[in-house]
C-alpha cells in the first residue's frame, strides 16, 4: 500500500468541494429553447462526465495519470450521482407521460 499523506488528500477534497460549490452551472432561461434540445444537452453532459471518470480510472490503474486517488474517486462519484439524477428525471418524465395519456378528452 502506498504512503498517502492524509492532510494532502483532505486539502484536495476541500479544494474540490469549494470548487464545486462556488461554480454552479448557470440555468439558461431562453423562451425559444426546445425541451428536447435541453434534455439532449443534459444527457450528453452526463455521458461526458461518465467518459471522463472512466478515462481517469483507466489512466490511474495504468499509472499514466498524475491524478490522485481522491480525484479519481470524486470523478467516479460525480458520474454516479449525475447518472442517478438522469434516471430519476427519466422516471418522472415517464410518469408524467402516462398521466397525460390517461387524461380524458
Amino acid at each position: 500500500m502506498s504512503d498517502v499523506n492524509v492532510n494532502q488528500v483532505l486539502a484536495q477534497m476541500r479544494a474540490m468541494s469549494a470548487e464545486a460549490s462556488h461554480a454552479p452551472k448557470p440555468v439558461k432561461e431562453t423562451a425559444g429553447e426546445d425541451f428536447a434540445a435541453l434534455l439532449k444537452e443534459s444527457i450528453d453532459s452526463v455521458n461526458q462526465t461518465q467518459k471522463t471518470a472512466q478515462k481517469m480510472t483507466e489512466d490511474f490503474e495504468k499509472g499514466t495519470s498524475d491524478a490522485s486517488l481522491a480525484e479519481v474517486m470524486v470523478s467516479v462519484q460525480k458520474a454516479g450521482v449525475s447518472f442517478q439524477a438522469m434516471v430519476q428525471v427519466r422516471n418522472k418524465l415517464s410518469d408524467a407521460y402516462k398521466e397525460v395519456m390517461n387524461m380524458p378528452l
